[in-house]
């Protein structure tokens, strides 16, 4: 398993979590063999959680089984040769999942291939046909297999592992693909309504450069919304993660997810960043002093809403008065 994954110990110790703190909950992880998946199927069986691995490559899927069931005891993990964009193939896995577990907690919707990552102008049709069919389709078959469940049970919690809206250079596609299914999610938190009446949870999640093993030590700078350009578009990390050195490792992740989904009420219909999580965590990072100090405000519902007609810099001389967008200015809404 350590040749095939070069496994790391969990960071689920710097939580705050106690051990089976989720004891009775069943997970699906959708790209659940490698990286963030792996990372965040590991994390959430220390958690007490039974761990539904979905992925489309065996090899390493049946070697994730055997790892966290090694890790945790029998039965508490099982793996299910997957291609999330297949209707069949994921009622395949859904009837394999309920057979062995009985239900779905929580729904992680994080398959991904970033291999097929291109610019608009270079990359070819087929990779964003592939990338949507993967992120966006993938997730709405999958929350139309589990949701309804945890619905009818009050009791679940959906995530995504979104991505930045755009990157200055860089896979244009796979960001494209993933902002749908990020519009899916939102959209969907809004259609179940508050969490605290249906008892499901829907949120967002953004890991940032995560990767295992991870990349050799790089010159730390203190944001990460300043990208190398490079050659290509390929490589769009160029420079360390806040706090880290390089990328953050998978273990860090996972333990950064799984504590949001110990608190996805409070989340429910929010978009969150890892740092944040592991802000609220006071996590203790190997470099502290490249951590940010400051965030980004909140945007406002009507605000996100409107989203698409608010970006840039608009007409150089707007005609009306500007209303704030900031969730904590109560600025009242001109729509209503």
């Amino acid at each position: 398993m350590d040749n095939i994954f070069n496994i790391e110990p969990l960071s689920m110790d710097k939580t705050g979590l106690k051990k089976d703190a989720l004891k009775g909950d069943v997970a699906v992880v959708t790209g659940g063999a490698s990286n963030i998946g792996l990372g965040t199927a590991r994390s959430l069986a220390w958690l007490g959680v039974k761990v539904v691995i979905v992925d489309v490559n065996p090899e390493t899927g049946y070697a994730a089984e055997e790892l966290i069931n090694e890790e945790n005891g029998p039965d508490s993990a099982l793996f299910v040769t997957t291609d999330v964009s297949d209707e069949t193939s994921m009622r395949n896995m859904a009837e394999k999942a309920f057979k062995k577990f009985g239900k779905a907690d929580i729904l992680i919707n994080n398959a991904m291939d970033m291999s097929l990552g291109g610019q608009i102008l270079t990359s070819r049709i087929y990779q964003l046909d592939r990338q949507y069919a993967i992120a966006a389709r993938g997730t709405m078959i999958g929350i139309q297999l589990f949701v309804p469940g945890m619905v009818r049970r009050h009791h679940g919690v959906v995530t995504y592992s979104s991505t930045a809206f755009r990157y200055p250079v860089g896979p244009s596609n796979y960001c494209a693909a993933k902002a749908a299914a990020t519009s899916i999610m939102m959209s969907l938190a809004n259609e179940l309504g508050p969490a605290e009446e249906t008892g499901v949870a829907v949120f967002c999640f953004i890991p940032a450069g995560v990767s295992s093993p991870r990349l050799a030590p790089v010159k730390v700078q203190p944001s990460i919304w300043e990208p190398e350009r490079r050659e290509g578009g390929g490589a769009f990390f160029g420079r360390g993660m806040p706090g880290y050195e390089g990328m953050i490792p998978p273990q860090d992740c996972g333990a950064a997810l799984s504590y949001s989904i110990t608190r996805a009420k409070e989340l429910h219909g929010s978009g969150i960043i890892l740092q944040q999580a592991l802000r609220q965590m006071d996590w203790p990072y190997p470099n502290p002093e490249t951590v940010p100090t400051s965030d980004l405000e909140r945007i406002s519902e009507h605000g996100l809403s409107m989203i698409f007609s608010i970006m840039g810099q608009g007409f150089p001389e707007p005609k009306v008065p500007l209303t704030s967008i900031n969730r904590s200015d109560q600025v009242p809404d001109p729509f209503e």
